[in-house]
C-alpha cells in the first residue's frame, strides 16, 4: 500500500510538521482541501471547504457613483490626481467596501502518544498518487497512515494500521476555533459539527456549515469521551471526513449541507477504503499522467526541505522539474470542473483573518494561478475560472451601470465567494476597472491553447462580449488627440511621481484593450457588423507602447518611470505584452523587447513570491536563460519557498508556485498561434532533459528531448490539420500536422 520515498516526484521529510503549518503537505479535490501534519503522537488534519467564506448574498453597488464620474475625469485631465483621488475614495468606491473571507473548517486529530524509535520516521507526499504517507516505527512495531482527497468519491480518507495487525490505541478528535461543540456518537462512530459562518464588513452571516467524521475501527472497541472517540486494542482505523456549507450560487444559500455530508460519508463507508483509494488514484492519473518532465540527476537521497536549503542548485537540476510537476498537483487539488477556483492559498487556509483574505486578487494573482493548466495539459482545471467569470457577468453589470452608466460588466482588482465586482478597499488599488478585460483576455487564451473548439468559443464569447462592451462605453478621448484612453484607471498598485495611484490611459490598460478587441475579432462569433466597426475604430484609437528616455518601456501615459519612489516595484503591469500577452516579442518587436528588458532591469530581480513567478516568465519570454534562472534559483531557496514547496510570498500565497512553474515550461517551449519555438531560454543548469504532454497555442502537443542544450529528438501533434512555422535555435522550417497525428519533427 506504501510506497518508498525514492522516486523523483516525492517530496519526502526525515521529521514530522510539527506545529509549523509551511511544513505539513496539502491534499485536495478541487472542493475540499486539508493540511496533513504527519505526526506520530498527535497527528492534525486540518480542513478546507471551498465555500465557506464569510457573509452572504450581497451587492457591492454603490448605486449612482457614476454621477461623480465627469466631476473625476476633469480633475485627472487637469493633472489633479491627489485631488481626483481623493474624490475617487470618497465618492467612488463599494459599499461594503471590503469583500468577505476564505475560511478554514477546524481539524481532526489523531493522538496515539507515539515516539517513533529512531531513524525511523519517514512522512511524504507521493505526486503520482496524491496520498501523503506516513511510516514509522514504536517500540518495534511499523505504523503506517494514508491520507487523500477523493475527487470521485468527493471526501477526504485517512486511514491508520501496523504491519502486522498488532492492536493499538488512539484518541480521534476535532475542533475549531468557533464557539460550537461538536456532536459525539460512539455507536455510529460520528463526530459532527454544526455552525453557522460569520458576518463581516457589514454583511450578515448567511451560511450553514458541517463538518462530519466517520470513524470505522477494525476490530477493538470505541468509546465516546470528553473530546471525542477513544478507540483502544484495534488493528487499524479508517477515518471519512466531510465539510459542506448551504452555498450553491452566489446569490443562493439554500443548500442542506447536512443531507448532503451526511449522503457523501455513507456512500463511502459503504464503498470501502480499497475501492475508494483505487479510483482517487485512476481519477487523479488520468489528470497528472498527460505530462512529465525531467532534468538531469537530481537529489533525490536528500529530504526534500535539504534540497530546498542546499544552495547549489545546479547540482540538483531535477529540483526544477519536481517544482512543476508540484504546480500541476496542486492546480489539479484546488481545481477542479464544479469547485471554486483557485484563490490566493489554493484551497488550504488555517486562519480566520488570512492575508489579504484570502480571497481572489485579480490584478494579477487570479490570472498567474491559471498561468499553467494549459501548457501543463490540465485543461479541465481552467473550468472553474470559466464558471466564476459567468457569475461576474451577471455582478459586473450592476457596477458598470452603478459606477459607470456602462453596458456589459466591469471587475476591479478583487472578488469573493459572491462575486463583488466593484472598487474595493480605496482608491489605490481598488479603482482599476481592467480586472474582466484581464480575465477576458486569458479566456480566450485559453482557447488558442486548445484550438479553439466551438463548444469552448461559443461558452466563452458572451464573457469576451461583456467586458467588450464596458470597455467601448467606458474609454473616452484624450484631450487635443483622436487617442482613446482609460481614466480613471491606475498601473496596478504602482504609485506614480503625484504620489497618487490614480493615472490615465496606463499602458497595461492599453495592451489589455487592444488584445481584447482582437479576440472579438479572431473569435467569428459576432454578427453585428456595427458593433464589429466600433471595436476595429476603438482599437486603432488605442495609444501605442511607448519607450521613455531611458530606454525603458513606459508604465503611464507620462514619462514617469524614472521618478518613482519604488522603483523595484513588485508589479511589472505594463509588461503584459511580454508576458503572458504576445504582442511584445523579440522577433517581431525587437525595439520593444530591448525596452521592456531596460524596465525588468530598473525594477530588480528581488520581489514577492509571484513577483519573482513572474519576472522568471518575462526572462524566459524575453530569451534571457540565465537571468531566468538565476531569478528562478532564489525562488527555490528557503526565503522564497516553504519546506513543502509552497511559495513563501511571505506568507504563503499560491501564485507564485503556479507561475514559477509556468516560467519553467516557458524557456522549454514558446508557442504563438502559427509558430513554435523549441528551447527558447534554456539555462546551462537545465541543459539535457525531456519533456512530454507539453501543450502549446493551436491545440498542438510536444514531446522532445534535448542534450546540452540541443534537442536530439521531438514530435508534435495537434487537433486540426495546420502548418506551422518552427524555430529551433537559428533554424527555421514549416511543419504540415494533420489531425490526431504525431508528426516526427527531429
Amino acid at each position: 500500500m506504501t510506497r518508498k520515498p525514492e522516486m523523483s516526484n516525492i517530496l519526502w521529510y526525515a521529521r514530522e510538521a510539527w506545529v509549523d503549518w509551511t511544513r505539513a503537505l496539502p491534499v485536495g479535490n478541487g472542493r475540499l482541501g486539508a493540511m496533513v501534519f504527519g505526526s506520530s503522537r498527535k497527528e492534525k488534519i486540518q480542513l478546507n471547504e471551498d465555500t465557506l467564506w464569510t457573509g452572504s448574498p450581497y451587492s457591492a453597488a454603490n448605486n449612482g457613483a457614476h454621477q461623480h464620474l465627469p466631476e473625476l475625469r476633469e480633475l485627472m485631465f487637469a493633472g489633479r490626481y491627489a485631488e481626483a483621488e481623493r474624490l475617487a475614495d470618497a465618492r467612488m468606491m463599494s459599499r461594503p467596501r471590503m469583500q468577505m473571507t476564505y475560511q478554514p473548517a477546524g481539524w481532526v486529530f489523531l493522538e496515539t502518544r507515539h515516539r517513533p524509535d529512531r531513524d525511523t520516521f519517514k512522512r511524504w507526499l507521493d505526486l503520482e498518487t496524491a496520498i501523503a504517507s506516513v511510516d514509522y516505527h514504536h517500540q518495534g512495531i511499523r505504523y503506517r497512515r494514508e491520507t487523500f482527497a477523493s475527487a470521485p468519491d468527493n471526501v477526504i480518507g485517512t486511514r491508520m494500521w501496523t504491519e502486522g495487525g498488532e492492536p493499538f490505541n488512539t484518541d480521534i478528535s476535532f475542533d475549531i476555533e468557533q464557539t460550537v461543540t461538536p456532536l459525539i456518537n460512539a455507536e455510529r462512530g460520528e463526530i459532527t459539527c454544526h455552525g453557522r459562518n460569520r458576518g463581516e464588513f457589514g454583511v450578515p452571516a448567511g451560511l450553514d456549515w458541517v463538518v462530519r467524521v466517520k470513524v470505522l475501527p477494525d476490530g477493538g472497541s470505541m468509546e465516546a469521551y470528553d473530546g471525542g472517540l477513544r478507540l483502544t486494542g484495534v488493528r487499524g482505523v479508517t477515518l471519512w471526513i466531510d465539510v459542506g456549507t448551504s452555498f450553491k450560487r452566489f446569490d443562493d444559500i439554500s443548500g442542506n449541507p447536512d443531507n448532503a455530508t451526511s449522503e457523501r460519508i455513507e456512500a463511502a463507508t459503504v464503498k470501502g477504503w480499497d475501492a475508494i483509494r483505487a479510483d482517487h488514484v485512476a481519477d487523479y492519473q488520468r489528470l497528472y499522467n498527460r505530462f512529465s518532465i525531467e532534468f538531469g540527476p537530481g537529489r533525490t537521497d536528500l529530504p526534500t526541505d535539504k534540497r530546498v536549503a542546499a544552495p547549489d542548485k545546479e547540482a540538483d537540476p531535477a529540483l526544477a522539474a519536481l517544482y512543476v510537476q508540484f504546480g500541476r498537483y496542486l492546480m489539479i487539488s484546488a481545481s477542479r470542473p464544479g469547485t471554486q477556483p483557485a484563490n490566493l492559498q489554493g484551497i488550504w487556509n488555517a486562519e480566520f483573518r488570512p492575508p489579504w483574505n484570502s480571497k481572489y486578487t485579480v490584478n494579477i494573482n487570479t490570472e498567474m494561478n491559471y498561468w499553467l493548466p494549459d501548457p501543463t495539459n490540465l485543461s479541465e482545471c481552467f473550468e472553474p475560472l470559466i464558471a466564476m467569470l459567468e457569475d461576474l457577468t451577471e455582478t459586473g453589470a450592476e457596477i458598470a451601470r452603478e459606477h459607470y452608466g456602462a453596458r456589459g460588466w466591469v471587475l476591479h482588482h478583487n472578488t469573493d465567494l459572491w462575486r463583488a465586482a466593484g472598487p474595493m478597499d480605496a482608491a489605490d488599488p481598488g479603482l482599476w476597472p481592467m480586472g474582466g478585460v484581464w480575465l477576458s483576455c486569458q479566456l480566450w487564451d485559453h482557447c488558442v491553447y486548445q484550438g479553439k473548439p466551438k463548444h469552448l468559443v461559443d461558452r466563452v464569447y458572451p464573457i469576451l462580449r461583456g467586458a467588450a462592451d464596458f470597455l467601448l462605453d467606458f474609454l473616452i478621448p484624450l484631450p487635443g488627440t483622436d487617442a482613446l484612453v482609460t481614466v480613471p484607471t491606475n498601473s496596478p498598485e504602482n504609485i506614480h511621481p503625484a504620489g497618487v495611484s490614480l493615472s490615465v490611459g496606463a499602458a497595461m490598460d492599453n495592451q489589455l484593450g487592444r488584445d481584447l478587441f482582437d479576440a472579438i475579432l479572431e473569435a467569428e462569433v459576432e454578427t453585428d457588423p456595427a458593433f464589429l466597426e466600433r471595436i476595429r475604430e476603438a482599437r486603432a484609437r488605442l495609444l501605442p507602447d511607448r519607450i521613455g528616455h531611458a530606454g525603458h518601456l513606459q508604465e503611464w501615459l507620462e514619462d514617469w518611470d524614472m521618478d518613482v519612489s519604488e522603483m523595484d516595484h513588485r508589479h511589472v503591469s505594463h509588461l503584459y505584452a511580454v508576458y503572458p500577452g504576445l504582442a511584445i516579442d523579440t522577433i517581431d518587436t525587437p525595439e520593444l523587447a530591448a525596452a521592456a528588458k531596460r524596465s525588468l532591469d530598473i525594477r530588480g530581480d528581488n520581489a514577492t513570491g509571484w513577483g519573482i513567478g513572474w519576472r522568471i516568465c518575462l526572462w524566459a519570454r524575453l530569451g534571457d536563460a540565465e537571468r531566468a534562472w538565476s531569478i528562478l534559483k532564489s525562488q527555490l531557496s528557503p526565503a522564497r519557498t516553504y519546506a513543502n514547496l509552497f511559495d513563501a510570498h511571505p506568507p504563503f500565497q499560491i501564485d507564485g508556485n503556479f507561475g514559477a512553474a509556468a516560467g519553467i515550461c516557458e524557456m522549454l517551449a514558446h508557442s504563438r498561434p502559427g509558430e513554435v519555438r523549441l528551447l527558447p531560454a534554456l539555462p546551462k543548469a537545465l541543459s539535457t532533459g525531456k519533456v512530454s504532454g507539453l501543450r502549446l497555442r493551436g491545440g498542438i502537443e510536444i514531446d522532445m528531448e534535448w542534450a546540452d542544450g540541443t534537442v536530439i529528438s521531438a514530435r508534435l501533434k495537434s487537433v486540426a490539420a495546420q502548418t506551422v512555422l518552427l524555430r529551433n535555435g537559428e533554424k527555421t522550417s514549416n511543419v504540415a500536422l494533420e489531425a490526431d497525428q504525431w508528426v516526427g519533427i527531429l
